[in-house]
């Protein structure tokens, strides 16, 4: 089965305090075959990238009103004039605050809406073929 990467490469901020933040170079991607997940890999130079995978409405929600509960929230803010989405991230092994420009996340999940557009999911997957092969038998 055929299916489309959409894939950005950006610097996030991990925010260590107020005033202080480090880059992390990251790689956003959605897979049409995945469609209802977005994929985040962190530090994706090093030897030990670090990967999330969480709900793709999430993070359109997020870039507009605070959103998420659990171990992924994001809500859209400014930074020293700069829009911006942070996204708090928590796991066992301890939490993290990042922040990302906010246009290049927009233009990225632009391309993820044309690619699949919301609502559409379910035809991604063939759930309606299967479902009918189900009812079938």
């Amino acid at each position: 089965m055929d299916y489309t990467v959409v894939e950005r490469e950006l610097e996030l901020r991990l925010v260590l305090s107020p005033e202080r933040s480090v880059p992390v170079p990251a790689r956003l991607s959605y897979r049409t075959d995945d469609p209802y997940a977005v994929h985040v890999t962190f530090h994706i130079n090093s030897e030990h990238p670090v990967h999330w995978t969480f709900a793709r409405e999430l993070l359109v929600e997020g870039v507009f009103r605070p959103c998420g509960q659990g171990d992924v929230r994001v809500w859209p803010t400014k930074v020293d004039g700069r829009s911006v989405v942070l996204m708090a991230l928590s796991s066992p092994d301890g939490e993290a605050l990042l922040e990302a420009p906010t246009a290049q996340v927009s233009a990225w999940l632009e391309r993820t809406l044309r690619a699949v557009p919301p609502g559409t999911e379910g035809e991604q997957l063939g759930m309606d073929h299967v479902l009918d092969q189900l009812l079938a038998q």
